[in-house]
């Protein structure tokens, strides 16, 4: 079964590569002859080809999907998403995260209108359903978190429907409650399955996702912003919905795998005990770019020191109140670098201070600026881990969470297969943590459920919610309480650099202002360099490199929601009106 879908999503990728299509265009188009028979849904075979296509929409270690897939306070450079330009400066005409959910919404509303009018028993049919509708849910949650209001359709239109694929937008609550009952149907219905096929638990694990992001969006969202005002009601029933989804998750015999930067950088995790769900990849078959994007010489993008000063220090105490040693300024040393002479920033003694998650996400060797060649003495400081070119990072802090140093260099650097975390339980445990924590009902026993687990792998001590509540870190500049900064933070370390999430997540608590580099300047910050020579660093502020220098990010409320795109307003007749704060 696992190769068949890895084919499958293959075969997946290389159609999708071929068309362009949106709502109202690709519902217009007529249905595949092939398909559109109904002898050809009486095979299950086709119809799980049919669900095994989809397994293309979790990206895994796709570039564009994964690491620093969108720029946030975690990355102080221009890599993914910039300093100077937002996801949009100005209103497209097209744009794919528009466009390509239509297409994959008519799939699943193609495999759902078939298979249910097939003789298959029924444990079939909702099985097939259930993961159709758990793709559709997934599609239609990726455009109202975009774009607020959208169209609903729920099943493949006829090109005569001229009604419906003119219609206006649907208010965005309404198309996600729709989202909640497609993937409570899925959650129900589709059943056991491995790590890498469908399952109920990944069905789960998406509700428990979907419902935090809607339970917390609508608790802080605002009517001047975001075009509707806060509903602390509905907030609370989807609070209650991701707390319910992850505490059942959590009860299935899952447990944390022993290493924290195992999840990310094997090339296997079939056996990992913490995975739900996950893409495979396979030498020479399925493979992707995530380690070859942090050894090659091009400068990567660099965590933030905004991002730095966040995780814990070995007492369980912030930057503020520490009794641990603060000084984040690493030491110069010979011949770090094996077999050379070179002088290094190291900084193994000031990660040992801290939260051990931090050591296993960054180096320990600060890399910054260009190394030397035949024309130019370069500037900086820059390393090789491993046979890797020479690295450099935009900050001097340098990502290795990704990389796995046994596998054949020519692999790291070219085609790699590590596979990819999707759903994994410690993931679970943040979601769990922070629902319990917006609706006021957090006990010590939830945190020993779950983050106190988190904190124990990373060497930091049992936390309850009296110590949480009594940390007070002045650093939390979100205007909420103690507790909530605390599992915030757990979620932003545990979590760090993985997909977009640091983006949403400041979205959904409506502190996207967080991204303007003006007023908040840590956050295009990286090392202290203060023990390196000044010369070798093209930009400093104080002691600390700055990454693109010149460059600023400024908030504008109308970021909080994507522009409708023209040619959808014209295909519609005008039915599409425009986000108000982009008219």
């Amino acid at each position: 079964m696992k190769k068949s879908i890895i084919l499958s999503a293959m075969v997946a990728a290389a159609l999708g590569m071929t068309s362009c299509d949106d709502f109202l265009n690709d519902n217009r188009y007529p249905l595949d002859q092939q398909t559109n028979n109904p002898s050809y849904w009486e095979n299950e075979a086709n119809v799980q080809k049919q669900c095994d296509n989809l397994y293309l929409q979790f990206g895994g270690y796709d570039m564009s999907s994964f690491y620093f897939a969108t720029g946030s306070d975690n990355n102080g450079s221009g890599t993914g998403g910039g300093f100077v330009n937002w996801h949009n400066v100005n209103i497209p005409a097209k744009a794919s995260s528009w466009n390509d959910r239509w297409k994959v919404i008519r799939q699943c509303c193609y495999i759902i209108d078939n298979v249910n009018s097939t003789a298959l028993v029924d444990s079939k049919k909702n099985r097939f359903a259930g993961i159709a509708r758990m793709i559709r849910a997934q599609q239609y949650y990726r455009l109202v978190r975009a774009y607020g209001d959208v169209p609903y359709v729920a099943h493949v239109l006829d090109p005569a429907e001229t009604a419906e694929l003119e219609q206006p937008r649907m208010d965005r609550d309404l198309v996600m409650d729709k989202v909640y009952e497609d993937l409570k149907f899925a959650s129900e219905n589709i059943g056991s399955g491995s790590k890498t096929t469908w399952s109920s638990d990944q069905a789960l694990a998406m509700l428990a996702e979907i419902a935090l992001y809607e339970g917390t969006y609508c608790k802080y969202r605002t009517q001047a912003e975001n075009y509707k005002a806060a509903d602390p009601a509905r907030a609370k029933t989807y609070l209650e919905y991701a707390a319910a989804a992850a505490n059942e998750l959590m009860g299935k015999g899952y447990s944390l795998n022993d290493s924290y930067i195992g999840n990310y950088n094997s090339v296997s995790l079939q056996n990992n005990p913490e995975m739900i769900f996950c893409k495979a990849y396979k030498e020479a078959t399925l493979t992707h770019d995530q380690i070859r994007y942090t050894v090659r010489s091009t400068q990567i993008a660099g965590m933030s020191k905004d991002a730095f000063d966040s995780y814990l220090f070995k007492d369980g105490k912030p930057l503020a109140s520490t009794t641990c040693v603060k000084d984040d300024a690493p030491v110069i040393k010979d011949g770090i670098a094996a077999g050379t002479d070179d002088k290094i920033l190291y900084l193994a003694d000031v990660l040992a201070q801290r939260d051990g998650r931090l050591a296993q996400t960054i180096d320990t060797v600060v890399c910054y600026g260009t190394a030397p060649t035949a024309d130019a003495p370069g500037t900086g400081m820059v390393w090789s881990r491993a046979g890797s070119d020479n690295l450099s990072s935009s900050t001097g802090y340098l990502t290795r969470k990704f990389d796995n140093t046994d596998i054949p260099l020519d692999y790291r650097l070219q085609s790699n297969y590590t596979w990819a975390p999707v759903y994994w339980l410690s993931y679970i445990y943040c979601i769990y943590a922070e629902a319990k924590a917006e609706l006021g009902t957090l006990t010590d026993a939830d945190l020993n459920a779950s983050i106190n687990k988190l904190y124990a792998r990373a060497g930091l001590p049992n936390q309850t919610v009296a110590s949480l509540t009594a940390i007070n870190d002045p650093a939390n500049n979100m205007g909420v309480s103690s507790l909530i900064w605390e599992v915030r933070r757990c979620r932003r370390c545990e979590l760090m650099f993985d997909a977009d999430f640091r983006y949403w997540d400041l979205i959904r608590w409506h502190q996207l202002e967080k991204m303007d580099t003006n007023k908040y300047p840590n956050i295009r910050l990286g090392a202290n360099v203060k023990n390196g020579t000044a010369t070798a660093f093209t930009s400093l502020v104080g002691d600390y490199v700055q990454a693109t220098p010149g460059n600023n990010r400024v908030f504008e409320a109308r970021q909080y929601l994507y522009p409708i795109p023209t040619d959808e307003i014209t295909l519609s007749h005008g039915n599409l009106t425009q986000n108000a704060l982009w008219k």
